[in-house]
């Protein structure tokens, strides 16, 4: 096992990977940029060393800076997290050169499954299901040919592409240039790759997605199935597991492709093949993401698995200690993604300081967090503050324990999307699990419903709000207003210690 473990990442993911090492005996060493000095991971790592000024370019990404710690450090290997440079070969292919363990898959696999055209290619003579479709980048005149080939709608989709960007849908033939153009620019910027194919469209599908996990000896097991058809702009906002229309033999069906693909691709450690599920039932390769994904938890609670740690123990050398037929998946587990960012407001992001932070705890519930109290959110990054988790015996109980944590849950002085996932979780087609791809698009074109009675948000605003107010400084002071000299208080001995407690007074 190794003794020094360097995490290329911030935030949530970096905390998580950094707990696993300290429970490992692992001495964490994290890497942050110039707006990232004071961020939760720098405090959790047992070492801290800064990479540059505070673009991704300069900082996370800046693949020679990130080595060159490690080597001054004397870290064994490098876990990336998710984002950044978890998906870039080329960052593997550089550990390699520089004796560094890469904590994730090989960059042969990397190169194979990053690009969506080669992995279809790939899959298809693997004799994985397809959406039918183009398994190559296509000029216009060729997208025009293929979509008359297999029908309207099409969905035009970045070959190097992920989070929705670089994807169209196109409904009839007229619109298909003006979209293959708009797709191609924003796929040029967003990956400096232009490649473009086109998938026939499936109306109404569900996402689900397999996890796997491979040795370095030859086994590869799935840790069976996660419903992430919740989604914003194709991208994903609530996960759960299992999903609520995956019985055994579709679990085992799914899982069985899943494998063979990860085989195919000679793959190691943590991956997630995903797939479009029609109303039928019928499961068709999408993409493979060749890393951690952002809803591992779900899995981790339904398998009673360490992904983490398993990560761990694959890219130190050792077998896999379990077999396919000893995982089993007991109860359900339900994850939001906490953002700062306001959903009244076209999602725009809030950046600023974390004035006030209550968390939700009790049974059942999981907070992964990057932030504190006092933190002040950048404006640089992806806004994620954290991942809210519950987890209960069935789906229904879940629901109700999410609920009641987000309502525990509050963020003072800046905006999140909690109320949104308050909004969906009240929904009856959420509730009863009549869910796809479209689903929160459908929601949020809707008037919110009014807030239902004994919902407790009022009590909770209120509290907050004094709280809040207690915690200002008052008449030129930096705590609360005492009684004047010789001047009786009204309130009774333990109030007025209270008090002081809960501004910090003497």
């Amino acid at each position: 096992m190794f003794s020094k473990v360097l995490i290329a990442n911030r935030g949530e993911i970096a905390v998580r990977v950094m707990r696993a090492c300290r429970e490992m005996g692992i001495t964490s060493v994290a890497v942050f940029s110039d707006v990232d000095r004071a961020s939760l991971h720098v405090s959790k790592a047992d070492e801290a060393y800064l990479l540059g000024p505070a673009p991704a370019r300069e900082s996370y990404l800046n693949i020679a800076k990130i080595l060159e710690v490690a080597r001054k450090c004397g870290a064994e290997a490098i876990h990336p997290g998710y984002g950044f440079l978890s998906e870039s070969a080329r960052f593997a292919h550089a550990c390699g050169e520089a004796g560094i363990k890469f904590i994730g898959p090989p960059p042969s696999a990397m190169e194979l499954m990053g690009s969506k055209t080669r992995a279809r290619t790939a899959m298809k003579a693997a004799g994985v299901p397809m959406v039918p479709g183009s398994a190559r980048g296509l000029s216009i005149a060729e997208a025009e040919a293929m979509a008359a080939e297999i029908g309207y709608p099409v969905m035009i989709k970045a070959a190097a592409g992920g989070g929705g960007k670089g994807m169209r849908l196109v409904s009839k033939p007229a619109d298909l240039k003006s979209s293959f153009d708009t797709a191609q620019s924003e796929a040029l910027r967003s990956f400096n790759d232009g490649e473009i194919y086109i998938e026939k469209f499936i109306e109404n599908p569900r996402h689900i997605e397999i996890q796997v996990l491979g040795d370095e000896h030859g086994n590869v097991l799935y840790l069976g199935e996660r419903e992430c058809s919740v989604q914003r702009r194709h991208q994903k906002v609530i996960e759960e597991a299992p999903s609520a229309v995956v019985d055994e033999e579709l679990r085992r069906r799914m899982g069985e492709v899943a494998v063979q693909a990860a085989k195919s691709a000679g793959y190691t450690n943590a991956g997630t093949v995903e797939f479009l599920v029609d109303s039928k039932r019928n499961f068709y390769f999408l993409e493979m993401n060749t890393r951690l994904q952002v809803e591992h938890p779900v899995t981790e609670l339904v398998t009673g698995l360490d992904l983490v740690h398993l990560q761990l123990r694959i890219a130190s050398g050792e077998k896999l200690p379990f077999r396919q037929e000893d995982v089993r998946l007991r109860g359900h587990a339900i994850e939001c993604r906490i953002y700062a960012e306001d959903p009244n407001n076209n999602f725009f992001p809030s950046p600023g300081k974390i004035t006030r932070l209550l968390r939700p705890s009790g049974p059942g519930v999981r907070e992964d967090s990057g932030v504190y109290e006092g933190w002040t959110v950048p404006l640089d990054y992806d806004p994620m503050l954290s991942k809210l988790i519950a987890y209960a015996p069935d789906r229904p109980s879940a629901i109700a324990r999410m609920r009641r944590a987000l309502d525990e849950y509050f963020v003072g002085g800046i905006k999140t999307n909690l109320s949104l996932f308050r909004r969906i979780l009240e929904h009856p087609d959420f509730v009863n699990a009549r869910i796809d791809t479209g689903f929160l698009d459908r929601l949020l074109a809707t008037a919110p419903a009014p807030a239902r009675a004994g919902n407790g948000m009022a009590e909770i605003a209120a509290v907050s709000a004094v709280l809040f107010a207690m915690a200002q400084p008052k008449n030129g002071q930096n705590g609360a207003s005492k009684p004047g000299p010789g001047k009786p208080s009204d309130a009774s001995m333990w109030k007025r210690t209270g008090r002081r407690e809960g501004v910090g007074g003497e």
